[in-house]
């Protein structure tokens, strides 16, 4: 976001007037025991972050088991018939969010196949007839509507639905609270609005919204559907959680890549490697299994449309480069080409994020003037290109058909490899070959083998400037869409090309070339390695590739990392949503916990039992989802002084609210018993969020009556000494998936606070940091983020 910029440039120039005058001191070579005092503010965050392309409150989310007395009690009860039921429910749910997530993907390629199929086919015939002009209005204005519906959707009704929405499910598995992004309503929005996109020609994919529809399919599976027609069955309830729903969602995440791929082990890797923070083996299992029904269903539908009940839709609609009876033959030298392929792919895909970045600020700064302007930007984008797509293939000359052409030339229908175009009988257009079909069409045709002749090098040159310039332009506007397709095309041009340029001097195949190429570019850019590899063998179907892509897909990651951040990593930051990266900033092992804590405001407590005015007034006063539950005269061990400070526990906001709404009062200051909390809560009610403290009326009277905070509250917190370095406690905090992580203090002192502070996602934030502490912005590592 441009805010973010602009105060971390302030931050840095303050520093550097400030340490004018003052003595130079490298904080790499700081001390634990010599404390980073520097400040020159309190430690603050950003509750707001954009969401889609919507300005929300973010809010963290509660993935640690809350270890309350209703928790413990209801584990203890539980027998195995539950235990069991509870399981089988698990793999119930994942099966459904596969099976949906495979019906609704079938459904989007038979539109986009049939929707951008008649819409060619008609174009195919004004221009037989030679009716240029009435062809150029007709393409311009289908696609035109297209957009228009699609962007229209995704302002007025679901902005969120804009966009991929790889980045917001990348930021909730990490533990951030993302609203809105997987309601009903996004949901529908993101369906239509990526048939519409993707059947205006724009250059965008599926891949990305297919991802997001499994995510929404998973999270309304779970929670029991929208949020105002749940259904409340008591067996559904036990899911309605954030840690039962951030499994789903993962499950969910997978069906989608492999709804999008047919590529069930590649969906599964791309969760584990890019999506997911945290992960164990029996998650792993289910998203197979999630994703192994995916593709059941993809196949079964794929057998009907094979038979030509599908209209249009044929054997197309899924990107499916099968290779498997090409024959793979390289020998040593071809090591050469592969490699300048992987350095190419990391150059141009980091530069490519760079380019998007600066582009994505400016639409940023062009859509916060409102809906009109976000409408008229996605519009101007599909005019500029229609106009290219329709007008660039007139420039390129005719090819005659070659007599061994295997396929069909030339060809006037909706597919094929030579399209007539503008051309005479017996001649085919290359570039139009390419530019006027479907996505998905224009893959296969580019990375079709045994066609070394059949693409000119001038017409491979415009459609990867073209591709460039629309794949920087169109994401970002106010429509579902995904960057794989895109950097897809880009990378099989450039591949192509270099395989025409090798010639004579390899025996690889151009259409393996434009694979490499479009593996490469797509590592260059996203970073990922593993799930690509297997992504691809499973769309080529031949396992002689898998060492060349290994190569390329490693040499280029290497070389993009080496110059900026991966491009779902950049959507992150541009954001503002607080996502925890796996690796800390080096800095960060000179700074402790307790020198955080003290440049936050004090932390506020609560007793055990607590009077209902005090609870109502700091729900009021304070933002804070959760305190720290003290209680005063505890007879300690033998060894302690009498009459010590317990730090009892943790108990969340939301619980707080549901014991004012439920009216858990008590006359006098007491204790109370097992049987009486049971009465009036269910863990499972405990488990779901609580409303605002704003709905909640309690009487005068009922100030002066208290509260027993013990039973609601979590017992087991995750707490930290105060000399903890802040990259330890930023390491447990991301690996354990928690929202508070309590500091208590070194030394037992009597009458002290047993708790320090208490650190949230956004007070470990590097940014966050070094706003507070200006002067380690020297540090190379606070420079490189």
């Amino acid at each position: 976001m441009e805010e973010d910029s602009s105060q971390m440039a302030k931050a840095t120039s303050t520093h550097t007037e400030a340490e004018a005058h003052e003595e130079e001191r490298d904080p790499e070579s700081n001390s634990l025991h010599q404390p980073l005092l520097k400040r020159n503010r309190t430690l603050s965050s950003n509750p707001l972050a954009l969401v889609g392309a919507k300005v929300s409150h973010i809010e963290s989310l509660d993935y640690e088991i809350n270890e309350n007395d209703l928790f413990k009690h209801d584990w203890r009860r539980r027998s195995k018939v539950q235990l069991l039921q509870y399981i089988f429910l698990k793999w119930t749910l994942a099966c459904i969010v596969g099976l949906l997530t495979g019906l609704i993907a079938t459904l989007i390629n038979l539109a986009i196949e049939n929707i951008a199929g008649y819409k060619l086919l008609a174009v195919v015939n004004l221009i037989e007839k030679d009716r240029y002009i009435a062809g150029f209005f007709y393409f311009t204005g289908i696609n035109f509507l297209l957009t228009l519906s699609a962007s229209v959707l995704c302002v007025c009704f679901a902005p969120t639905a804009a966009g991929p929405g790889i980045p917001e499910i990348k930021a909730y598995l990490n533990g951030v609270d993302t609203p809105n992004m997987f309601g009903a309503r996004t949901l529908i929005v993101k369906i239509i609005g990526s048939i519409g996109a993707v059947s205006a020609g724009l250059d965008l994919g599926k891949e990305g919204p297919l991802v997001h529809i499994g995510s929404c399919i998973a999270s309304l599976l779970g929670q029991g559907g929208p949020d105002n027609y749940r259904i409340k069955w008591g067996w559904i309830r036990y899911f309605n959680n954030d840690r039962d729903r951030r499994d789903l969602i993962t499950c969910g995440a997978s069906s989608g890549v492999c709804a999008a791929f047919r590529a069930p082990v590649g969906g599964v890797l791309f969760s584990l490697e890019e999506v997911a923070t945290w992960w164990r083996s029996a998650l792993l299992w289910r998203t197979f299994f999630s994703t192994a029904v995916v593709v059941v269903v993809l196949r079964a539908f794929i057998e009907i449309c094979n038979s030509g009940k599908c209209g249009l839709f044929g054997t197309g609609g899924l990107i499916m480069f099968d290779v498997s009876n090409v024959i793979v033959r390289y020998h040593v030298i071809d090591v050469i080409p592969v490699t300048i392929i992987g350095i190419i792919g990391g150059v141009l895909g980091s530069l490519y994020n760079h380019l998007l970045h600066k582009i994505l600020r400016l639409y940023n700064l062009i859509n916060q003037k409102g809906k009109i302007h976000k409408l008229l930007l996605s519009l101007s984008v599909s005019l500029f290109t229609s106009v290219c797509l329709y007008c660039l293939p007139f420039f390129a000359k005719c090819k005659a058909c070659d007599p061994s052409f295997t396929e069909t030339c030339p060809t006037n229908g909706r597919s094929g490899n030579f399209k007539q175009f503008n051309c005479p009988d017996g001649y085919y257009n290359d570039l139009a070959t390419l530019l006027l079909t479907t996505n998905d069409d224009a893959v296969r045709n580019i990375f079709s083998s045994n066609t070394a002749t059949e693409f000119h090098i001038t017409s491979l040159l415009i459609f990867f400037a073209l591709y460039c310039i629309l794949g920087l332009f169109t994401f970002g506007i106010a429509v579902p869409s995904g960057l794989f397709l895109p950097i897809i095309l880009m990378g099989s041009a450039y591949g192509r090309l270099l395989g025409i340029a090798m010639g004579s001097y390899t025996k690889i195949d151009q259409g393996l070339y434009a694979v490499l190429g479009a593996a490469s570019l797509m590592a260059g850019s996203m970073r990922m390695t593993v799930s690509l590899c297997v992504i691809f063998l499973e769309l080529t179907n031949n396992l002689l590739l898998l060492p060349m892509t290994m190569i390329v897909l490693l040499i280029a990651k290497t070389v993009g990392d080496s110059f900026n951040p991966s491009i779902y990593e950049i959507i992150l930051e541009l954001k503002g949503l607080p996502f925890l990266d796996a690796n800390p900033e080096p800095w960060m092992r000179n700074l402790t916990v307790g020198e955080l804590a003290d440049a936050k405001p004090p932390v506020i407590t609560l007793y055990g039992i607590e009077k209902v005015s005090r609870v109502v007034e700091v729900l009021k006063n304070t933002t804070h989802n959760a305190f720290p539950v003290i209680v005063d005269g505890v007879v300690p061990p033998t060894g302690l002084a009498i009459g010590a400070t317990e730090l009892h526990g943790l108990i969340l906001r939301a619980h707080l609210v549901q014991a004012l709404k439920k009216k858990w009062f008590l006359q006098e200051k007491r204790r109370t018993e097992e049987w009486e909390v049971r009465e009036k809560f269910t863990w499972v009610e405990l488990a779901e969020r609580g409303g605002k403290i704003e709905g909640v009326a309690v009487a005068s009277d009922e100030m002066e009556m208290y509260i027993d905070l013990h039973p609601l509250t979590n017992t087991t917190p995750y707490t930290v000494m105060e000399s903890m370095s802040v990259a330890k406690a930023l390491v447990l905090f991301r690996q354990v998936g928690l929202r508070h992580m309590l500091i208590v203090p070194k030394y037992e002192a009597a009458g002290a606070s047993p708790v320090v502070g208490i650190l949230t996602r956004q007070d470990l934030r590097a940014y966050n940091i070094l706003t507070a502490f200006p002067h380690l912005a020297k540090s190379k590592g606070a420079e490189k983020h």
